[in-house]
């Protein structure tokens, strides 16, 4: 069990590393271009409602039956929750932040790290949690279908599995696993953040 969790938690774990990286990318040449921002917006607003698990079928054809598919649907999950608020977060930075960093003359990246992201934490966080979700329940999902084509890994495989066996009594500890460590990451790991940044600099979230 304790394999199978850490393996799902790698997986969740890429995946949300790969979808901040990009999230950051496409917001700064967003707030680079008004053009690119619509276009952004767009994507966000066609592929924002359309489940993760629902590309499945196309991952499997496009990528395969392995973790590549896997992380490539929970990337979907991630990246629009996440674009949208951090554009939102950096869009609504006050000015007279923004003034103060022309000010003090500061370097784009300097700019980006010492002012935007600073003041977009809520947002930021905001993005984070919503996309942690999407992608837990995603992959969870994802790893019960792979089961049933024969792949074995992670602990919707190991629900799989335990339906198989019928065995009622491991299929509830699995599910308790599994809301154990979506409680913890919610109010553990985020909460955590939000107290030694949001509360403590006096933001709202």
């Amino acid at each position: 069990m304790l394999s199978r969790i850490g393996f799902s938690l790698k997986l969740i774990l890429y995946g949300m590393i790969i979808s901040a990286t990009i999230a950051m990318v496409l917001t700064l040449l967003a707030m680079a271009s008004k053009n690119f921002k619509s276009l952004v917006t767009s994507m966000i607003s066609i592929f924002d409602p359309l489940p993760g698990i629902a590309l499945l079928p196309l991952a499997i054809l496009w990528i395969g039956i392995g973790e590549e598919a896997i992380i490539f649907i929970m990337i979907h999950s991630i990246i629009w929750p996440m674009l949208l608020n951090v554009i939102g977060g950096f869009s609504s930075v006050p000015a007279i932040y923004r003034d103060l960093g022309y000010a003090f003359g500061l370097k784009r990246n300097r700019f980006v790290f010492g002012i935007l992201i600073p003041a977009s934490i809520p947002s930021i966080l905001t993005g984070f949690k919503t996309g942690w979700s999407r992608a837990w329940r995603a992959l969870i999902s994802a790893e019960m279908v792979f089961g049933a084509t024969g792949s074995s890994w992670g602990i919707g495989w190991d629900i799989y599995l335990k339906r198989s066996y019928l065995d009622m009594a491991g299929m509830f500890a699995s599910l308790l696993v599994i809301m154990i460590i979506g409680i913890v990451v919610e109010n553990l790991i985020f909460k955590t953040i939000e107290r030694v940044t949001v509360i403590k600099w006096g933001m709202a979230l």
